[in-house]
């Protein structure tokens, strides 16, 4: 399993280094998006409006914008030297609760918890004393160039950490339109509600519940390749080197010619035999 994350978790005076795995993947279908003429994938350019020109990741910078337009430019030093001053620091758990004080809207990513090289006594010692007490440890970790805070608890037999929101990251419900207030109902109407609940309540069965679109959508996938109602994108074309030359020398022959210069006629003067000038 891929180790995303190094460092050390410490609650008191105990320090465990461990490494972190991500404990879920995306098994959604990614479809690319061809042009429909040619079955070509389509390009996406990083392209700046004002210089009309395609840009190399090397000429883009990060900023902040505070006002419309207006930018903080973050200096690539500065990030990567705050970013080592918090990722230096351990992990350090800062309280215990309990996991049910905590509702669901706050969790985000889980990350399966492994200890390193001499850090399986303390790792043990933690993953035991959650389970006896019941409680989740609080903590904050750097993730991805991100403060996260984060929530240590057992999972079967194994330590996870899973990042969870910070308040002000989840939106008010206040601010959900169209919620109704109080609304009065009849006796039997909840009655006939709390009867339905009551016969679809079961224990919770992870396996019991499949991604359905995404199987018909692999099933679909599938059957089309099988009849062989595929596509092959084509090459992109070659440059032609010769032309491209015989395209800059012309280029270059008409910078280096300048302004045509206007011809001018002079007047000849011819003797006659007579010995006076005649102008002609």
């Amino acid at each position: 399993m891929h180790t995303m994350w190094k460092g050390t978790i410490s609650f008191g005076l105990v320090n465990i280094p461990v490494k972190l795995h991500a404990a879920t993947e995306n098994k959604d279908i990614k479809l690319r998006q061809l042009h429909e003429e040619c079955k070509s994938p389509v390009e996406y350019e990083k392209r700046c409006p004002v210089c009309e020109r395609e840009i190399d990741s090397k000429e883009i910078v990060k900023a902040y914008e505070y006002a419309k337009n207006k930018f903080v430019v973050l200096d690539k030093e500065d990030l990567d030297q705050l970013k080592k001053e918090q990722e230096d620091k351990a992990v350090e758990i800062m309280d215990f609760v309990k996991l049910e004080e905590i509702d669901p809207i706050y969790f985000e990513r889980s990350y399966f918890i492994s200890p390193s090289e001499g850090g399986t006594k303390a790792y043990s010692l933690l993953r035991q004393a959650l389970g006896d007490t019941g409680k989740i440890g609080i903590a904050k970790i750097i993730i991805r160039s991100k403060e996260q805070l984060a929530i240590v608890r057992v999972y079967e037999n194994t330590l996870v950490m899973e990042t969870i929101h910070y308040p002000d990251e989840v939106r008010s419900v206040q601010d959900v339109p169209n919620v109704p207030e109080e609304t009065e109902l009849s006796k039997k109407e909840l009655s006939t509600a709390v009867t339905l609940i009551d016969q679809l309540t079961a224990e919770f069965d992870p396996e019991k519940y499949k991604d359905d679109y995404r199987t018909a959508l692999m099933e679909l996938i599938e059957a089309k390749k099988n009849n062989e109602e595929v596509t092959t994108a084509k090459d992109k074309p070659k440059p032609d080197n010769v032309t491209n030359l015989m395209d800059a020398l012309e280029k270059s022959l008409e910078k280096t010619k300048g302004p045509k210069k206007k011809k001018t006629t002079k007047k000849k003067t011819k003797t006659t035999t007579a010995g006076k000038k005649k102008t002609s």
